[in-house]
C-alpha cells in the first residue's frame, strides 16, 4: 500500500482513523471551527435548525475583524449581536475589534497547532497551511452545522505537489511566488484539492512571509495548502504553548495527483492586473501605471516584515499617491510602533488604520473612486473587490506597493532602497 499524502493523515487523525485515501467521505471533528463578523447570520440559520447550544464552544473562535471599527449602524447592530452570542454561549475565544484579522490573530495566539484541522467561515483559511495544520474553508450553513454538532462530512481531496527549489532573489518575496503559481497554473489550478509545498526555498521564507503562500492558495481554487513545519515553525509554536501536537508529514511514496516544480531562483517580481489574481505578468511589464491608492495590509501582507519592507522602501521619501497602512493585528501594530517603523511610514506621508481587514472587501477604510487604481497586498482583485466596480486594483508586493507611492505609478523599489 502507499504512503500517505498530507491530506490524507490529517483528515484521517481528525476523523478518529488510521488511514483514508482521497475520495474517502469522512465524518471529520475540527480542533478548532471559527467565524468573524458574518457570526450574527451564522447564528441565524443555527437558531432555524433548531439547535439548543453550541456542542463544544471550547472549540470556537470569534473574530470582529471585516467592518471594523463599524462604518455604520448595521454593522454595529451586527457586532453587537455576535457579543451577546458569545457571551451566551460561552465561547472559548473572542477577539473584539481592534485585535486584528482572524487568521493573524488565531495563529498569534497559537489555537491551531501543526497536524490539527482548522475549518473557518472565510475562504482564506487555507492559510492555517503555513503552520502544517489542514485549513479549510465552509460556507455559513456548514459552520451552524458544525456549531451544532461539532462534526462535518468531507470528501478526502486528491492532492498536488508544488516543489520550490532556490532562494528567492534580492526584492523577491512570496507574494511573487504565490503570484507566479497563479499566473502559470490559473484560478482554477488546484480546484478542491490539497496543495502540498516542498523544497528547499520554504526554509528560506520568514515566519511572516509564509503564510502568504497557503494564503493565496485560496485564489487557486485549493481545499487546503500545507507546508511542512521545520525547526522555524515549531519554535513559533514553543514560544506561544505548551499544549502537545504532534506534525504530520506527508510519506514519501504519498500519491500526488500532479507534481510541479518551480525554479525560485530566476523568479521576478510579479503583479496581478485586474480583475483576476491570475492574470499575472512580470512587474516589468506594467510599470509607469499611474495609481492614486496604495494600500498594505491584509491577512496576506500585513503582518510587521511587511510594515518593515514598506519603511525601508519609504524612509527619507514622500509618498506621490496616497499609501494607507493597516497593520494585520494589535501585536504587529505595537511591534512596529516600538521598533520605529510605524514612524517611519507616518513621516513619508502615510496613513494608518485600525488592525482588520480594512478596504480588502469593499466595506471602507479605503473605498476607491470611480476610475482609480489601486496597488495592493491584498489576495484579489475582483471587479468590485474594495467597493468600486469602476475602479482597478493590482496585487503585488510590499516594496513595490511602497515604492509606487512614492512615485505615483507602479515602479520597482530599486532607486528608493539604500
Amino acid at each position: 500500500m502507499s504512503g500517505m499524502t498530507f491530506a490524507e493523515k490529517a483528515l484521517a487523525r481528525a476523523a478518529g482513523l488510521s488511514h483514508a485515501r482521497a475520495g474517502d467521505v469522512l465524518d471529520v471533528r475540527p480542533d478548532l471551527i471559527f467565524s468573524h463578523d458574518n457570526t450574527a447570520a451564522i447564528r441565524r440559520i443555527f437558531l432555524e435548525i433548531g439547535a439548543p447550544r453550541i456542542a463544544h464552544p471550547e472549540r470556537v473562535a470569534v473574530t470582529l475583524d471585516h467592518a471594523a471599527p463599524a462604518p455604520t449602524t448595521m454593522h454595529a447592530q451586527n457586532h453587537a449581536e455576535v457579543r451577546q452570542w458569545v457571551q451566551e454561549q460561552n465561547i472559548a475565544h473572542f477577539f473584539d475589534v481592534g485585535r486584528g484579522i482572524c487568521h493573524q490573530v488565531i495563529s498569534e495566539e497559537a489555537l491551531i497547532l501543526p497536524g490539527e484541522t482548522i475549518m473557518g467561515s472565510d475562504s482564506h483559511t487555507t492559510h492555517f497551511g503555513w503552520l502544517g495544520a489542514f485549513g479549510m474553508a465552509v460556507g455559513r450553513t456548514e459552520m451552524a452545522a458544525l456549531w451544532a454538532t461539532g462534526e462535518i462530512w468531507v470528501r478526502v481531496p486528491e492532492a498536488i505537489r508544488i516543489t520550490l527549489n532556490g532562494a528567492p532573489p534580492p526584492g523577491v518575496t512570496a507574494k511573487d511566488i504565490a503570484l507566479h503559481i497563479l499566473g502559470r497554473w490559473g484560478s482554477s489550478g488546484a480546484a478542491y484539492r490539497s496543495v502540498e509545498f516542498a523544497g528547499d526555498t520554504i526554509s528560506h521564507l520568514s515566519v511572516d512571509e509564509r503564510p502568504v503562500i497557503p494564503n493565496m492558495m485560496a485564489e487557486f481554487g485549493a481545499q487546503n495548502a500545507y507546508l511542512s513545519p521545520d525547526e522555524t515553525v515549531l519554535n513559533y509554536i514553543q514560544a506561544r504553548t505548551t499544549r502537545p501536537y504532534t506534525p504530520l508529514y506527508p510519506d514519501a511514496d504519498a500519491v500526488y495527483s500532479e507534481s510541479w516544480k518551480v525554479d525560485i531562483t530566476t523568479l521576478e517580481p510579479q503583479i496581478a492586473c485586474p480583475h483576476n489574481p491570475a492574470n499575472v505578468v512580470p512587474l516589468r511589464e506594467v510599470m509607469g501605471r499611474p495609481i492614486q491608492q496604495a494600500f498594505l495590509g491584509t491577512c496576506t501582507n500585513g503582518r510587521y516584515e511587511d510594515l518593515a519592507a514598506a519603511a525601508e522602501v519609504l524612509r527619507g521619501q514622500q509618498i506621490r499617491a496616497r499609501l494607507l497602512i493597516i497593520p494585520a493585528s494589535s501585536k504587529v501594530l505595537l511591534k512596529a510602533t516600538q521598533s520605529g517603523v510605524l514612524q517611519t511610514l507616518i513621516e513619508a506621508g502615510a496613513a494608518i488604520g485600525t488592525p482588520g481587514c480594512g478596504p480588502c472587501m469593499g466595506n471602507h477604510m479605503g473605498i476607491p473612486a470611480i476610475g482609480e487604481v489601486t496597488i495592493s497586498t491584498a489576495n484579489r482583485n475582483f471587479r468590485g473587490r474594495m467597493g468600486t466596480a469602476e475602479a482597478e486594483i493590482y496585487l503585488a508586493n510590499p516594496y513595490v506597493v511602497a515604492a509606487s507611492a512614492i512615485a505615483g505609478y507602479i515602479t520597482t523599489p530599486e532607486e528608493f532602497l539604500p
